[in-house]
Parts: structure tokens; C-alpha cells; sequence
């Protein structure tokens, strides 16, 4: 793949899903498109959440250790969070970084320790994993990566398995030509081969005959979930992308015009489309408004440099 469209590839999923995170969180307060639309063009910035502040972390932390290194990782999650701190977190993070200052304990010890000692299946690691789904999107072992660095905060084999789809998912859209023809059949096929739960499994099947069978986004929005759990939100995420895959646009409004955890939704979809499609294919009304826009393609590009480097 050229170099030209391999930067521009992770500089699309990176955007792509902080502007999605940044639209959906404005979806919340504006829930019907054309008023979205009207918001999006009057608010001087889009402000993105948790989900990205996140992503910026592991960036951050595979830029500088250039794999995934969880005390790293957990260490730089926990100092972004304490510059800012009403990103939107919710409450898994707080407790696990006071976990690891009052305990002396590694994060992952401490996401363990949370619900009961089975760890959290939410959808915090794949909101945020589009940086390893780039930077790796060559790797054998994507599914170990992805996994390591969802057990900083999500334990649970579900949040680990929703993780490393997701990254695949990132993955999958780098290694597409955008110019060629798109096979949606193969596209999820590999996704269900990939993943390692039966839950998950069973998610993205029926991911696939809603797709096959040409159902309305609302009703496939109902039938597949958009809570926070991860098997309840980025198997629609998938489909959005899936039903949209030429437009970023429209792939980003189905995922966050159904209601459920819009900006969670967004950030997902978003990560996929702009993978795929590239950093051009974004509105660029909404990439100029996105805040701190030159931070997140600087990171993009510096992940696509060193991984050009890599595979040298």
C-alpha cells in the first residue's frame, strides 16, 4: 500500500472516531438529524469525550513503548484522566486508578477486582482501541494485543473479545482499497470467525441476516442493542458501517440517530469508516470544527510513520 494512502487511512480512523465520539455526544442533546445538522454548523467546536481522551492515551503509550505495555498504558490513561476529569469518564476508571494508588497493585489486578471480581464486559476498551487496530493492522496477533490492552480496564473475556473485534474490525478497513469492490458478506464472516466468545458470536450472526435481509436501522438498532455493554453496542456500530460503507457521513448518522450510547456508537463506527475510506472522505465541516484536531492527526501520523518502519 502507498505511503500516501496509508496516512491517510489511519488519519481517517483516528478522526473518524473522534468525530464520531464528538457527533454523538452532540446527538444526546440533539436527537433528530435536522437539528443536528443545524447544531453542527452554529457550535464553534466539537468536543469529544472520554472515548477519545482515551484513545490519545493509547496512541500515546504504543508511540512510546511501540507495543502494548499494560502498567505504561494504565499510567498514562490515569494521568490524561486526572488533567481532565470531566471528559465524561464513567465510574470503572475512578475506581480502579484509586484501586492501584491505595493497594499498590497493577491496573489490571485492579480492573479484575471490579463487579464481583469478573471484570467489566462494557464497551470503554473497543471505544477507544482504533490506534492498535492501525498500528497493527498487520499483525498475527491482534487478538493478544487488543486483549492486553483491554484488561487495563475491562477484565471480562466479553469486554477483552468486543475489544479485539473492534480492532479487527480497524484492521480489516486499513488493509481494504477503497477503489475496489466491497464484500460486506466477507467483511462480517471474518469478524465472526475472529471472535472468541459465543455471545459475540451469536451478535454478529445476527448482525448478519439483518444485513442480508435488508431490515430498517431502527428495528436492527432494537434487535442487536446500543447499551454500554459491548456485545450490545458494537455489533450496530459494525452495522452501520456495514450498511453505509461508502459514506461517512451516512454510516456515522445511522449509528448515532438510533438512540443507546450515541457517542460510543459514533466513536466505533467512526474508527471503521475513516480506516476504510481515509481522512478525506470526512466532512470537512466537521474536521476543522473537531477540538484538537492537529494533536489527533499528528498522533495518526506518527503511528503510520512507525509502522512503515516496522514492517521495513
Amino acid at each position: 500500500m502507498a505511503e500516501s494512502l496509508l496516512e491517510a487511512k489511519y488519519v481517517g480512523g483516528m478522526v473518524g472516531s473522534a468525530i464520531g465520539d464528538a457527533m454523538g455526544e452532540l446527538a444526546f442533546r440533539y436527537p433528530e438529524k435536522d437539528k443536528l445538522i443545524g447544531a453542527t454548523k452554529r457550535v464553534a467546536e466539537l468536543r469529544y469525550t472520554d472515548d477519545t481522551a482515551m484513545a490519545i492515551g493509547l496512541a500515546t503509550s504504543l508511540l512510546n513503548k511501540g507495543h502494548v505495555e499494560t502498567q505504561d498504558l494504565g499510567e498514562t490513561f490515569q494521568r490524561n484522566f486526572e488533567k481532565e476529569p470531566w471528559r465524561g469518564y464513567a465510574t470503572g476508571p475512578a475506581r480502579i486508578f484509586s484501586l492501584v494508588r491505595s493497594r499498590a497493585i497493577t491496573y489490571v489486578d485492579a480492573a479484575q477486582m471490579l463487579f464481583g471480581g469478573n471484570g467489566s464486559f462494557g464497551n470503554g476498551a473497543a471505544m477507544r482501541i482504533a490506534p492498535l487496530g492501525l498500528f497493527f493492522h498487520n499483525s498475527h496477533q491482534i487478538y493478544e494485543l487488543a486483549s492486553s490492552s483491554a484488561e487495563v480496564t475491562h477484565a471480562h473475556p466479553i469486554g477483552k473479545d468486543g475489544a479485539a473485534v473492534q480492532a479487527m474490525a480497524v484492521a480489516r478497513a486499513v488493509r481494504l482499497d477503497p477503489v475496489e469492490e466491497f464484500r460486506p458478506e466477507q467483511f462480517i464472516h471474518y469478524l465472526m470467525e475472529f471472535a472468541r466468545t459465543s455471545v459475540m458470536r451469536a451478535k454478529l450472526e445476527l448482525l448478519k441476516k439483518l444485513l442480508n435481509a435488508d431490515v430498517l436501522p431502527s428495528i436492527v438498532a432494537k434487535q442487536l442493542g446500543q447499551s454500554v455493554a459491548v456485545h450490545e453496542s458494537l455489533p450496530f456500530a459494525i452495522y452501520s458501517f456495514l450498511r453505509f460503507p461508502r459514506c461517512f457521513e451516512d454510516c456515522l448518522y445511522c449509528a448515532i440517530m438510533h438512540g443507546g450510547d450515541r457517542d460510543t456508537l459514533g466513536a466505533m463506527a467512526g474508527a471503521i469508516a475513516g480506516a476504510y475510506l481515509g481522512c478525506e472522505a470526512i466532512p470537512p465541516l466537521w474536521r476543522i470544527k473537531l477540538e484538537n484536531l492537529e494533536k489527533i492527526e499528528t498522533l495518526a501520523l506518527e503511528l503510520a510513520r512507525k509502522a512503515l518502519r516496522t514492517d521495513d
